[in-house]
């Protein structure tokens, strides 16, 4: 029996989008972001940021409510919009997300173990697979702990900036980014909350899915927005636009500038805590896309094996695993994010679409129709706008995996003999 196990409450379900958000942003890219949109653009670029993830998640509620199995937008793409753009959905999702996982894992190296950071991202690979494989339940279970660490760290760091910063409010206004600045320090900021989906990704074991993913994904979404609004405030009123731009390690730096340097330890192990609920969470919902892919031959078949006893796609999840490791070996963390963003962008681009194609919902009261439409734009948007090295790469992989869409194609359906007007004589 191929299926999963519908093991997923509400309450867990917003554990594992919490897992999946919570890190990228506070501890990647704040500061790529900053310099990006300087001061007075990075608090703007976070807020269109989540409004267009909150276009997305209204879309991808209603689609996984109506199409509560794992694959996410690579289901509904084909089903509302044809092979092909579940097929583009699906490669954007998991090379966008495997460069994630592996942006994820250097990480991991760089604040554990600097002077050693592959080696120590590949062991964190192969952790983080060995507690996936164990079954969903035991994840949920693993990134409810993380999550609450997590948690408690970033208040220590919001409370020890408040308390001792001191947080001059006048530096929210420094200039550094342009209109364009706003635009790809949002499509960066991106990156932070496109974890609200391992939800809709997970939807084949979640109960009631009609009810707890609605639910589910604009909670996790709202919590972390507003950590994250709360944080960039705090980190650009302590250190200002161009230290924020320039440092690895913000939260770090705001602890030490308060008088507490001793406490950027707690904050080092705190980061890895939450990069570490993230990875879990990604390798999760990519080897359930590849699970969705498989049952499809859009990839080989035998990735869509799930376990007997944990009933897991382990196949698929150790294929992940496996690329994951190589591109560790030859990757750079802020190339990874800028290829995940684009890609991942054009992803939810085809979520909203979809979207657009199920009419009007009588029974929610917000117009889901109109942002469908702005979550569509908005995510075309950002992804052209992000550096132009992130852009190529994007669109150049999207190619690719088109190119061989097609020619898988046209080799299970080859053209037949010329038709002719008259029978042979």
């Amino acid at each position: 029996m191929n299926q999963l196990e519908r093991r997923l409450g509400v309450p867990d379900a917003v554990v594992i989008g919490l897992g999946s958000m919570l890190g990228a942003g506070v501890f990647v890219v704040f500061g790529p972001a900053a310099a990006a949109a300087g001061g007075a653009g990075l608090l703007p670029a976070l807020v269109l940021a989540g409004f267009i993830a909150f276009c997305n998640a209204t879309s991808s509620a209603r689609l996984a409510a109506r199409y509560p199995e794992s694959g996410g937008t690579y289901v509904y793409g084909r089903e509302r919009l044809g092979p092909f753009a579940g097929f583009l959905a699906g490669w954007g999702f998991v090379a966008g997300k495997t460069a994630s996982c592996a942006a994820m894992a250097l990480t991991i190296g760089a604040y554990l173990w600097p002077g050693h950071a592959r080696v120590v991202a590949v062991a964190a690979v192969l952790a983080v697979t060995a507690v996936n494989l164990r079954g969903i339940g035991r994840t949920a279970t693993a990134t409810k702990i993380l999550v609450a660490l997590v948690l408690a760290v970033l208040a220590l760091v919001a409370v020890t900036g408040l308390a001792g910063g001191p947080v001059e409010l006048d530096r929210l206004g420094d200039p550094g980014g342009s209109g364009r600045g706003v635009l790809t320090a949002a499509g960066l900021l991106f990156f932070a909350f496109a974890g609200y989906a391992r939800i809709a990704t997970l939807g084949e074991e979640v109960r009631d899915p009609e009810r707890t993913i609605p639910r589910a994904v604009p909670l996790a979404l709202g919590l972390v927005l507003a950590i994250y609004l709360v944080l960039a405030v705090v980190a650009l009123g302590v250190l200002g636009s161009d230290r924020l731009a320039n440092s690895a390690a913000p939260l770090a730096d705001v602890v030490a500038a308060a008088g507490l340097p001793g406490l950027a330890w707690v904050v080092r192990a705190g980061a890895t805590v939450a990069v570490t609920g993230v990875l879990l969470s990604l390798l999760a919902g990519v080897g359930r896309t590849l699970l969705a892919m498989a049952r499809r031959r859009d990839v080989p078949g035998a990735l869509a094996a799930v376990h007997p006893r944990y009933r897991v796609p382990h196949r698929a999840e150790l294929a992940v695993a496996a690329v994951v490791v190589v591109v560790v070996s030859l990757g750079d963390v802020r190339h990874a994010i800028g290829f995940s963003s684009c890609t991942v962008l054009v992803y939810y681009a085809i979520t909203n679409a979809a979207a657009l194609t199920l009419g009007r919902d009588p029974r929610r009261k917000l117009p889901v129709q109109v942002l469908a439409a702005l979550g569509l734009a908005g995510c075309l948007l950002l992804a052209v706008n992000l550096p132009a090295s992130s852009v190529i790469a994007g669109f150049a992989v999207l190619a690719a995996g088109a190119a061989g869409y097609a020619l898988r194609a046209s080799r299970s359906h080859p053209p037949g003999p010329p038709s002719r007007s008259h029978p042979p004589r």
